[in-house]
């Protein structure tokens, strides 16, 4: 038996793996999809809140400026990309300037340091490229970007190299709770475990109903993206966000750790919570509502749109309680659900604990990861990693400089990935401006090879995405 099962495998359920496993823990990780970080830590604004939005007093607010705080040394340990930038909240006009008003006092009493109330002439000074018409900004220079997916994987295969199990295609079909713990049945089989942490973001009403009626309802959101070529990624230095309202913190314009610009999202409500669909209706409303704020945003410049649900629910907090003895839930964890994640887990830990799971501290555990990046080592450098091992000299990925080694390096990791898109988010191969269209039939060579399956077993993403469906002979070449 596990001491704990933790269901879903985001960036909530990866940051809760990764703090239970420096404790004598026995845990189980279950993930219904093919990789961790599947769902909306893998579409979303990649933004570390700086913690003014939330109501004071909530546990949104407390735990998003602790999350915040921790973020930067959590990335350093882990290899993973941050960067402290800050944002600004623009006003364009009185009813505006309101709400930065009060938004300044929000964060003045949630412990948000640095904040500052500028005349939008300050804010131009900061960001030209602003609009004329802005009228004030709020700055919040403890915000920053960050890699959402690359923390994700860091922490569950730091957490996996320190003894927790993680199954994949294991989607939880029911919970039945013992004398001693539950039962749980997935697609990939049954396992009993002491105590459950559901992390299933859109599906946590679901997962919660199988044992319980829910305290809540789950209203997901949808939100679509614009992501621009590096030739844009200077265009701001901050984020910019504008006033925020009932359904979202609006369209943002950001550089990304990656050196790209990211605009969006919008938000409509959808009733699938996989309907991530990316239409001309909400392209356009991003477009108009990011050339308010930034009118020469170049969106022709787009490399890449994407669409991302958040687990919006008709509480306006997060929701991280048990319903029983043994089930905890981390529910309607939307935003700022990335920027509080080491926070959320750390309470989430807290709860377990005042639920009965004894804690005793793992001998030897490694919190740390480290990943090399051929690009950003020196000449010697690189030259020293190509004499250890020649694959580091060849370069597959030539948008982002990606070498066959550092896609072998990611396939033999803790948390091999079965398709293309793992690799990406991994290693970095096909982030650039041709989005794999130069490395991807290579990236799907070396998949197979390192995994031994025939390459028409290799899928571009989510179980079915395959590229290859058949094989013909044509002169004795394959087609």
């Amino acid at each position: 038996m596990y001491d704990v099962a933790i269901i879903g495998c985001g960036v909530i359920g990866a940051s809760i793996a990764y703090t239970l496993s420096q404790y004598d823990l026995r845990i189980l990780i279950l993930e219904r999809e093919n990789d961790v970080a599947m769902g909306t830590t893998k579409a979303n604004s990649a933004i570390v809140h700086a913690g003014y939005d939330p109501e004071p007093g909530t546990l949104m607010a407390r735990l998003n400026v602790q999350g915040s705080a921790r973020m930067e040394q959590l990335c350093s340990d882990l290899s993973v990309a941050y960067k402290r930038v800050g944002s600004l909240v623009l006003a364009f006009g009185p009813e505006d300037e309101k709400t930065l008003a009060r938004l300044y006092e929000n964060g003045v009493q949630n412990g948000v340091p640095g904040l500052a109330l500028l005349t939008g002439a300050q804010a131009r000074a900061m960001e030209p490229a602003l609009s004329g018409e802005v009228t004030g900004a709020l700055y919040a220079p403890s915000a920053a970007i960050v890699d959402p997916w690359g923390l994700c994987i860091a922490e569950a295969e730091t957490a996996v190299r320190n003894g927790a199990e993680l199954k994949r295609r294991s989607a939880v079909t029911a919970i039945m709770e013992t004398g001693s713990g539950c039962r749980i049945s997935t697609t990939g089989g049954d396992f009993e475990a002491r105590y459950v942490v559901n992390c299933t973001g859109v599906d946590a009403e679901t997962i919660y109903r199988m044992t319980a009626e829910p305290k809540f309802k789950t209203l997901p959101s949808r939100g679509a993206y614009y992501l621009l070529d590096k030739t844009s990624g200077s265009l701001v230095s901050r984020v910019i966000f504008q006033c925020p309202s009932a359904v979202g913190k609006g369209v943002l314009i950001a550089p990304t750790v990656h050196g790209n610009l990211l605009v969006g999202p919008n938000a409509e409500e959808v009733q699938g919570a996989r309907d991530k669909a990316v239409t001309a209706a909400a392209l356009d409303t991003v477009a108009a509502a990011s050339r308010r704020s930034v009118p020469s945003v170049d969106l022709r410049q787009s490399i890449r749109n994407f669409a991302g649900v958040r687990a919006n629910t008709t509480l306006s907090d997060f929701y991280i309680a048990p319903s029983s003895a043994r089930i905890l839930h981390a529910a309607g964890i939307k935003s700022p659900g990335l920027s509080a994640a080491p926070a959320i887990a750390e309470y989430a830990v807290g709860q377990l604990a005042g639920m009965g799971l004894a804690l005793t501290r793992r001998e030897g555990f490694d919190g740390t990861r480290r990943v090399r990046r051929f690009r950003e080592l020196s000449p010697a450098e690189k030259a020293e990693m190509v004499k250890e091992n020649p694959l580091y000299g060849r370069v597959v990925c030539r948008c982002e400089t990606i070498t066959e080694g550092e896609i072998v390096d990611a396939i033999r990791s803790p948390i091999p990935p079965c398709s293309i898109d793992g690799v990406k988010r991994r290693a970095g191969a096909g982030m650039g401006r041709c989005q794999g269209g130069f490395c991807g039939p290579r990236v799907l060579e070396i998949l197979a090879r390192e995994l031994g399956v025939p390459q028409s077993g290799i899928l571009q993403d989510q179980d079915g995405t395959f590229l290859i469906t058949g094989e013909t002979k044509t002169g004795g070449a394959q087609v």
